[in-house]
């Protein structure tokens, strides 16, 4: 267990997610000067003491000093600058006592490329902003180099969005034929809430219809119907939704359109009939892994021959823009699973392609009942994300996105590959925070972009699909709320 003491409340969440960076594995305990935690005992101990105009930080093992390093601020240096110098000291203390060093150096958020595209926006060149990252977060040349091939490409497919009049809409449904073992997402197993669908969908469409109305005066750019699974719904269900959202929305001009149909047990020819009726032009066919035991073993409930069979018909109906998502460190998968995987969805042949690293998040069942699978590897490391990449460039798929999560395997990355025209612009958005996002269902949360994204204010909705349907009124009061403190400083905006 390691311990981190605080003289006072500043930084505390960046201090934690960095030690948790290079020790994934252990228990890390927060607590302020003067605590009981103090007197219990600790692997290491890292004390974080703030002055006035300095900030000393010292790693402590069996009471004896094994690293200290104090920060000096000048009067004028702003709050950024000096969290950044902060963690630039903690992270040559912790490559000190581990001997290892981190892909993204001290960052911890999850938007690396916001990072790299806000320095080429500023006006430095790709070199400039290169040297300004391994600088400052210590990342290394090979994720430096991907952050800032990500961020020149993200600016090229963004370039005809206007994020000031435009906007995103995300509609979630929240149901999946059996929950995997890894999910935290708000997903609940159909066959409990199979009753309950349409009543969903009732409320569903109020608040579609609401945010549809108050819209009108700015521009739809994407729709991203997610969840859980869409093509959960039958098809008469399915068919209402995307009629709804037809007379709700101006639908034929948006830039993109997608359905994360995703499972393939819940994929149907009639499903993906209901689907071509409408101005869709993209969905995606999810298998994650292509080893049976794994999908067995997460419960994912279908064989790899219904991904086969699913990715078949979808090209069949006519889609031409079907994306894959994977995850690497899956329990008890090494190297040669991913690479059985890998060549599984070469044959198949998508348009674009999603390499996510394993992330074990508290809400999850893996992590509930970790004791149970203590015994299984979960193998995620550098090799295994350059195989990927490699097989995404044989696919000619070059990287499009990037975000990260805490708790990742490998403390690696989530990449979107794609080819030419087939990127999904939602992912970007959502991840660049560059546009306001509305969002509807239980467990969605809204984003309402301002200053350019300097500043983001949500809307939630409850993720409970019983409390969404019985709020449904409270959930459209939170949204009116920010809309309307969105739409009268957008207004007044437009008016200079």
């Amino acid at each position: 267990m390691i311990g981190i003491s605080f003289s006072r409340k500043d930084f505390e969440y960046d201090a934690y997610t960095l030690i948790k960076a290079f020790y994934p594995k252990e228990d890390v305990v927060t607590f302020y000067e003067g605590d009981e935690k103090e007197k219990d005992t600790y692997s290491f101990l890292v004390r974080i003491l703030y002055e006035e105009d300095c900030t000393t930080i010292l790693f402590e093992k069996e009471s004896n000093c094994i690293f200290q390093e104090t920060v000096h601020f000048p009067e004028e240096e702003e709050r950024k600058e000096r969290k950044n110098r902060l963690k630039q000291a903690l992270y040559r203390g912790l490559t000190q006592e581990t001997g290892k060093t981190l892909p993204w150096g001290n960052l911890t958020g999850i938007r690396p490329t916001k990072i790299a595209m806000s320095l080429i926006e500023s006006g430095m060149s790709n070199v400039q902003a290169a040297d300004y990252m391994r600088n400052t977060y210590y990342t290394s040349n090979e994720k430096t180099a991907l952050a800032i091939t990500i961020a020149n490409r993200e600016r090229e497919l963004l370039k005809e969005i206007d994020y000031k009049n435009g906007y995103s809409l995300y509609v979630g449904i929240p149901f999946c034929p059996s929950i995997c073992l890894y999910c935290s997402f708000s997903s609940s197993p159909l066959e409990r809430w199979k009753n309950r669908v349409d009543d969903y969908l009732d409320a569903l469409c109020r608040e579609l219809t609401y945010i549809g109305k108050t819209m009108k005066v700015r521009t739809l750019d994407t729709i991203y119907i997610g969840g859980g699974t869409p093509t959960t719904l039958e098809p008469d269900q399915l068919d209402r939704l995307l009629r709804h959202i037809e007379t709700c929305f101006p639908t034929k001009q948006v830039k993109e359109y997608t359905i994360e149909a995703g499972r393939p047990d819940s994929i149907t020819r009639e499903k993906l009939e209901v689907i071509r009726n409408y101005p869709v032009t993209r969905i995606s066919v999810n298998p994650q892994t292509m080893n049976q035991g794994t999908l067995d073993l997460i419960g994912r409930k279908h064989t790899v021959e219904d991904t086969r069979h699913a990715f078949a018909l979808a090209r069949e109906s006519g889609f031409d823009n079907i994306n894959m998502d994977l995850i690497v460190g899956l329990p008890g998968e090494c190297a040669e699973d991913v690479r059985k995987t890998l060549d599984e969805v070469k044959a198949l042949g998508p348009d674009s392609l999603t390499v996510h690293s394993l992330a074990v998040k508290r809400a999850t069942r893996l992590h509930m009942f970790k004791d149970q699978y203590e015994e299984l590897s979960f193998e995620n490391n550098q090799e295994i994300m350059d195989m990927a990449m490699n097989c995404a460039r044989e696919c000619q798929m070059g990287p499009y996105y990037l975000y990260r999560q805490k708790n990742m395997s490998g403390n690696l990355e989530n990449v979107g590959y794609a080819k030419e025209g087939k990127a999904g612009i939602y992912n970007i958005l959502i991840m660049e925070e560059k546009q306001s996002i509305l969002a509807a269902g239980a467990g969605a949360s809204t984003k309402f972009v301002f200053e350019d994204g300097q500043r983001i204010e949500r809307a939630e909705n409850v993720k409970d699909v019983t409390g969404y349907i019985a709020r449904i009124d409270e959930m459209i009061e939170r949204k009116r709320i920010g809309l309307e403190k969105y739409l009268n400083i957008r207004s007044r905006e437009d008016e200079h």
